[in-house]
């Protein structure tokens, strides 16, 4: 079995830029506004934003249960060296297959509504 390094990036989701009152932090309409309340409480300081990764398990504590939920199954496959065969070709999501050691998947979140993200998990071979 080959060792692989697994992070995740948001790839599409809105954290809005978070807004505090002293240490308390201001919600907004995450619903109605399409904001996903994890990316936008961040880190405490910022809210999360597209692009930016984490690594697995290392930050899992980091990360929404309901977005590291989601992604259990794929983690727990790509880890063990499998892919799943379809490629989504010629969308946003279309896949990588141990391109230089590198390969993709893309999970949405289990929120059912537009404040749900999508992350990109990217595989590594080490």
């Amino acid at each position: 079995m080959s060792d692989y390094a697994i992070e995740i990036e948001i790839y599409e989701g809105k954290g809005g830029q978070l807004k505090q009152r002293g240490d308390k932090v201001i919600y907004p309409d995450v619903v109605k506004e399409g904001i996903c309340a994890w990316m936008y409480r961040g880190d405490g300081e910022s809210s999360f934003q597209q692009g930016q990764r984490f690594s697995l398990p290392e930050d899992n504590e980091r990360i929404c249960p309901w977005l590291l939920d989601s992604l259990s199954g794929i983690v727990d496959a790509l880890s063990a060296g499998e892919t799943l065969g379809w490629q989504y070709k010629d969308t946003p999501y279309e896949k990588v297959f141990n391109e230089n050691g590198v390969t993709t998947e893309f999970i949405r979140c289990v929120d059912p509504t537009e404040s749900g993200i999508v992350v990109k998990v990217i595989r590594t071979k080490l």
